[in-house]
């Protein structure tokens, strides 16, 4: 397995399929997932003839069960050392939810010439906590509910999520997959509590409405209406509002986890983006 060590020591595990001098996409995970949840992706954009990447955040998967730097800057400075050591020029960044977060924070601080465009799926930008700021947003107890949850079972609230909201299984009619939410779960599991714990704060209080308006590339901004993580209305139309060049994508009735239960719908756009000249 293929791994990077980070300036304070931690190991961030990757996978890079693909021919090297091929256009890269670099995927960016959910909470509390790992790069094996973009496998429908990774598969269908091999076969387009990209290079595809993935990596497993700090804390989550097979990296490091990091105790500290379980926060945005840390997760956008680990991508930096990722893409420099992958050398990566003109790369397409696709993130997924806390993953949309993190393809935010680290386009808006990459050098010149490492991204050439970015996607944002069902993601917490611009910011998910309510506030006075933000009074669309989900009061703070949902997130304090997350906690406590994480804390008292960690195994049943990483069944129960993807059982329900996560993939809309809890919607009359849904076709329910169990191997989706096992590997939903498995992949959960392989993670560490602590930064799992952390990264609940990292997704839902961190604000990116700077990073969106300092982003001069095209980002298209995908999201189902029906999605119970993140809410719709406060999150993709604002996100593309703040963007200089961004173009918002509304999915009806689909869930958060879209790109698994509708992939390919999902990869279809995906493509018609990349191949675009915009």
């Amino acid at each position: 397995m293929s791994y990077i060590t980070t300036k304070d020591g931690t190991e961030i595990f990757y996978k890079d399929w693909g021919p090297k001098d091929a256009q890269a996409i670099v995927f960016h995970h959910g909470w509390p997932l790992s790069a094996d949840d973009w496998d429908n992706q990774m598969m269908f954009f091999l076969g387009q003839g990209f290079r595809v990447i993935a990596h497993d955040r700090r804390g989550h998967g097979r990296s490091t069960q990091t105790d500290t730097g379980n926060e945005m800057d840390t997760y956008a400075a680990d991508v930096a050392e990722l893409a420099e050591k992958l050398d990566l020029k003109n790369a397409i960044h696709v993130g997924h939810s806390t993953g949309g977060g993190e393809v935010v924070h680290y386009v808006a601080r990459s050098k010149p010439g490492r991204v050439s465009k970015a996607v944002i799926i069902g993601a917490v930008p611009p910011i998910m906590v309510k506030s006075e700021n933000n009074p669309g947003g989900l009061p703070i107890e949902v997130f304090d509910g997350f906690r406590a949850a994480l804390i008292a079972n960690r195994a049943q609230f990483f069944r129960d999520v993807p059982a329900g909201p996560f993939y809309g299984f809890n919607r009359a009619g849904a076709e329910v997959s169990e191997g989706v939410i096992q590997n939903w779960w498995r992949q959960g599991m392989m993670g560490g509590a602590k930064a799992h714990y952390d990264c609940i704060k990292a997704f839902s209080e961190t604000d990116f409405t700077e990073d969106l308006k300092k982003i001069e590339l095209p980002v298209l901004v995908m999201h189902g209406d029906d999605d119970q993580i993140v809410p719709y209305a406060d999150s993709a139309p604002l996100s593309a509002k703040l963007l200089k060049k961004g173009t918002l994508k509304t999915y009806p009735g689909l869930p958060h986890g879209m790109c698994t239960t509708h992939p390919d719908v999902i990869n279809a756009d995906l493509l018609a983006f990349f191949k675009g000249s915009s």
